[in-house]
């Protein structure tokens, strides 16, 4: 069984390959106790976000874990196999680390990255598939995350997806002031959303979510009306922006409902941004006129602003990171050996044993104690080199000066000069 991690993210795959592959969290324990379950994998962790998909696994069989994930979501595999990366032992390690870090995230070292892979480690130990390799990797994972952002400036002049959503909102509209906003569900990134929004004093905001308790919590704090998704079709005309993200497995903003709304605006231009993956907006939408409609790879652009100033803490990151596997691996490679020194030491227990009962007989029959401890001894030192030296008996010319040096070094033994 070893490491490996695979996966498919926002460099390597497109929004509409992303998204056919997502996990909502109400799903995340069935599809890890799957995979666990029927094929040959002895641990497993998925993260789940929208920018990616990844899974990471203990097993021997690493083909069956990939040819899972695209059988789970109904594709076929060769459809999927252009975007996968596919990390063994320490790459694993090291892309577990990048990630925590900020390093391989679109917007380079943002922090909500780490929060979902800890979200990601609690449905893996809820699932049962958390085992004692994921649990020391996601461990030190955490650890190298909080020492890179404690140590670098890697977090430094970032702009997260939400910024960048207000920022575009303002070269659309100039001042949101004097606009209206929609937000579309009441998750963690709605909520930085509505921070980012609120903090420009936009006319009038509004939350709608599927549960009118959790929109009314979010509404309370920025002083919002609270509405459900029933409501979308009278309401969406009433708003300038529109900014939607939520784990619908299906579009709630549809080209009819938007069409309509943009009739009843007499053709006032409409701002939307989905960072919803799966899309929360068909992509017909954006094919109506006064609609400006972005997803969530459309702002990559502009989450690089800054990108110039952290590069020297990246530099730094890596380093770090590259230290910490070395430390990681080390810990693995002593963690693979314990099966060969269990039985070794379990070998040598029987000997012991053997010996032991055979000197209470002799003992029992009255045998000289000082013959019968000497037997003893002798027994055991020869059990415990008859192997080593049987093979260095019969070893075959090309092999006989490598099996002496290893002899020697494991029995500390300094040949004759």
């Amino acid at each position: 069984m070893q490491l490996f991690a695979f996966g498919i993210n926002h460099n390597t795959a497109p929004l509409d390959v992303r998204e056919q592959v997502t996990f909502p969290e109400n799903t995340m324990e069935l599809a890890l106790r799957d995979l666990v379950g029927r094929n040959p994998i002895k641990e497993a962790a998925i993260v789940s976000t929208c920018n990616r998909t990844e899974v990471y696994c203990c097993t021997d069989r690493p083909e069956d874990a990939m040819a899972w994930l695209a059988d789970f979501h109904h594709l076929p595999t060769r459809e999927l196999d252009p975007y996968l990366y596919k990390f063994p032992r320490e790459h694993a390690v090291k892309h577990a680390f990048r990630v925590a870090s900020g390093l391989d995230s679109m917007v380079l070292g943002e922090p909500q990255i780490l929060g979902q892979l800890k979200n990601a480690v609690k449905s893996a130990e809820h699932a049962g598939t958390l085992g004692l390799l994921l649990h020391k990797l996601f461990q030190r994972t955490f650890y190298v995350a909080k020492e890179v952002r404690t140590s670098t400036e890697i977090g430094t002049s970032s702009v997260s997806m939400a910024a960048a959503a207000a920022r575009l909102a303002e070269r659309i509209f100039g001042d949101i002031g004097e606009q209206r906003v929609l937000f579309i569900g009441a998750g963690e990134m709605i909520e930085l959303c509505a921070n980012h929004f609120a903090a420009r004093n936009p006319k009038k905001i509004t939350v709608a979510n599927r549960t009118t308790e959790r929109a009314e919590a979010l509404a309370d704090r920025f002083n919002a009306q609270a509405i459900t998704l029933s409501d979308l079709p009278e309401q969406l005309a009433l708003h300038d922006i529109v900014v939607t993200c939520t784990a619908s497995p299906l579009p709630i903003l549809g080209k009819g409902m938007v069409e309509r709304a943009i009739k009843i605006r007499k053709h006032r231009p409409i701002f939307i941004v989905d960072l919803a993956v799966p899309r929360d907006v068909e992509s017909e939408v954006a094919e109506l006129d006064d609609v400006f409609l972005y997803y969530v790879d459309d702002l990559a652009e502009i989450v690089k602003e800054g990108l110039d100033s952290r590069q020297n803490a990246v530099a730094q990151a890596e380093t770090i990171i590259d230290s910490n596997v070395v430390d990681f691996m080390r810990w693995l490679a002593t963690r693979e050996m314990v099966p060969t020194i269990r039985a070794l030491r379990d070998q040598g227990e029987r000997y012991r044993r053997h010996e032991l009962e055979r000197a209470h007989k002799l003992l029992e029959k009255g045998e000289d104690p000082k013959k019968v401890l000497e037997a003893l001894s002798n027994g055991l030192t020869n059990k415990f080199l008859h192997v080593p030296s049987s093979a260095l008996n019969h070893a075959a010319a090309d092999e006989r000066e490598e099996l002496v040096d290893l002899i020697n070094r494991l029995y500390q033994l300094h040949r004759p000069q």
